[in-house]
């Protein structure tokens, strides 16, 4: 699967811009606030129907303009073509399409066109909080198993009908123990089946995000990703019943899923705190390689990846072995943005494969290399 041509109109520094693009690799190169990274949002839209960077979609359109609008057309891996169509009017509802016929539910589309982004903001995944890391980890499940999201869609809903339960529960000083048990057992449902595929996609997974921290780093350190839960070591149904007492004075759900991370480590100690800014970075760079052969296999087919300015602060010997590596035929499609001309050119000198260079000034295009 590749994505042939993109179509831009009002998309954030974009009046407008159309894009035939390489089935290998695609360089956008240019100063910082050129809309680089633009274009790979625009990208990572078609996949995921939202952006990346900014949630607020009306946020996205141009200012001056009334809608934004991308259009997406890929070579899939049945060998015919699909379009795909982002359209968001100022207050109008996102309109989200595929083939010309609008989806009732955005959450259908998720997984049709796989994608991996790799952005400086990946760093999120050690400095912030669990939360960041368990949207991270479902967000890849999700890609390839719909049950998972609609399990997480299911089990978020009824979080927040317990949650509202239990503040008028406090405000009334009346205890609803049948209403509790209802929203009881639809947590224990969806829950736990959530809590069972996160633990197996960790045991899948590690091997692969070992590997690629291995072939980035010289394999000088061993790393880790535990999956940390409370339903490790107690039912989800006890755990529930054991903290009702605790729930009922605190107005909201003190355990379950919703509160499981993952416990990232080098050399058996927290990487957030003693791993340098170098395995840091080679640290985030495995997961999201890792993530991309992981859904390559589960999918049968290669996911589009995405580097945005990753190759700032690396060495060009690390730079060039993660061109060298993304070249091999276990990788598809990859769109690069950097804001050194020369040192993408140095790179296609050494590694012969086909790419496109676009060079981006002000929300404008050119191709310098076909």
């Amino acid at each position: 699967m590749f994505l042939k041509k993109l179509a831009l109109t009002g998309f954030k520094n974009y009046a407008d811009a159309e894009l035939m693009f390489s089935d290998k690799i695609n360089c956008f190169v240019g100063n910082n606030g050129a809309g680089k990274t633009n274009i790979l949002d625009a990208i990572y839209y078609l996949s995921f129907c939202k952006s990346y960077f900014n949630s607020i979609d009306t946020q996205n359109i141009k200012h001056g303009n009334d809608f934004f609008a991308v259009h997406g057309n890929y070579h899939n891996q049945l060998n015919t073509s699909d379009k795909v169509s982002c359209i968001q009017k100022r207050s109008h509802k996102k309109e989200f399409k595929l083939n010309n016929k609008t989806y009732s539910r955005l959450a259908d589309h998720i997984g049709l066109f796989p994608l991996v982004m790799i952005s400086p903001y990946d760093r999120d995944l050690i400095n912030d909080g669990s939360e960041h890391r368990r949207k991270y980890i479902d967000g890849v499940i999700s890609q390839f198993d719909k049950a998972y999201l609609d399990d997480l869609l299911s089990y978020n809903k009824g979080l927040q009908q317990r949650n509202v339960l239990l503040k008028q529960m406090h405000e009334s000083r009346v205890f609803d123990s049948v209403s509790i048990e209802i929203w009881n057992d639809k947590l224990i449902k969806h829950g736990s089946r959530i809590f069972e595929k996160r633990k197996m996609f960790l045991e899948e997974f590690n091997p692969l995000f070992e590997k690629y921290y291995q072939t980035l780093s010289g394999g000088k350190e061993n790393v880790n990703i535990h999956y940390d839960s409370q339903l490790d070591n107690t039912s989800f149904k006890d755990l529930l019943e054991e903290f009702i007492d605790r729930d009922r004075v605190l107005k909201y759900t003190s355990k379950g899923i919703h509160k499981d991370d993952l416990i990232l480590t080098i050399n058996d100690y927290p990487i957030k705190k003693y791993g340098s800014q170098g395995q840091q970075k080679s640290f985030v760079i495995a997961i999201k390689l890792a993530q991309f052969e992981f859904t390559r296999r589960v999918k049968d087919f290669k996911p589009i990846l995405l580097f945005d300015d990753i190759f700032d602060k690396l060495d060009d010997s690390r730079v060039m072995q993660i061109i060298q590596l993304v070249s091999e035929n276990n990788f598809g499609q990859v769109f690069i943005t950097d804001t050194q001309r020369v040192r993408v050119e140095r790179i296609f000198k050494t590694v012969e494969i086909d790419h496109k260079i676009f060079e981006v000034h002000n929300g404008q295009l050119k191709v310098t290399d076909d």
